[in-house]
């Protein structure tokens, strides 16, 4: 695989939408749009999962039968009932931009390594089935980890570490401090 913007570049523009997105709008994460949007399915199927009230004052308060979809206020619950929020919109354009990178003249990926990358082939065999259940786990993995920490990888390590968060600083030791060693493990070539 070849890159055409090599690892400089791409830190510079990287850290350029972190900045920007601090100073203009929030820091980045994305986790919690994963419930938020789990919370948008469910609520179709259950639409009591997630209300809207008006409080003794006149304003609106959220809430949820749901005791994490009720925490924060019902942070979530709002954010499901508002789906058009900036979270759920970064979302959306990550995946629009990653296709969009890639007809424009991202990184290559050769035909044979689509869906099976060299790397993997090389140590892990060409099951197909195998490299799925193994992107799965990982991912689930690390998305349980990340809202068991309260956050994401982009929220804790890069928007944290951009903003000396010391939470960011220990979630990065700690996610090295595993993934070193496993990688060690699983690609032994």
């Amino acid at each position: 695989m070849n890159s055409s913007w090599g690892w400089l570049k791409s830190g510079i523009i990287l850290g350029a939408a972190f900045l920007l997105a601090v100073a203009l709008v929030k820091p980045i994460g994305v986790s919690t749009q994963y419930v938020i949007a789990d919370c948008f399915i469910f609520c179709k199927i259950n639409p009591k999962l997630a209300q809207e009230n008006i409080d003794t004052d006149g304003n609106k308060t959220y809430s949820s039968s749901n005791a994490y979809l009720n925490k924060n206020n019902g942070k979530y619950v709002k954010s499901t009932l508002n789906i058009a929020n900036y979270g759920f919109i970064f979302v959306l354009a990550m995946f629009a931009g990653g296709f969009l990178a890639s007809k424009l003249g991202g990184p290559k990926v050769e035909k044979e390594e689509t869906w099976i990358p060299h790397v993997w082939r090389e140590n892990l065999g060409s099951s197909w089935l195998k490299r799925m259940i193994g992107a799965f786990a990982s991912g689930f993995f690390i998305l349980f980890g990340a809202r068991l920490a309260g956050g994401c990888t982009s929220g804790h390590m890069m928007s944290g570490m951009m903003q000396t968060s010391l939470s960011g600083y220990l979630f990065a030791a700690g996610v090295f401090a595993v993934a070193v060693p496993v990688a060690i493990i699983v690609f032994k070539k």
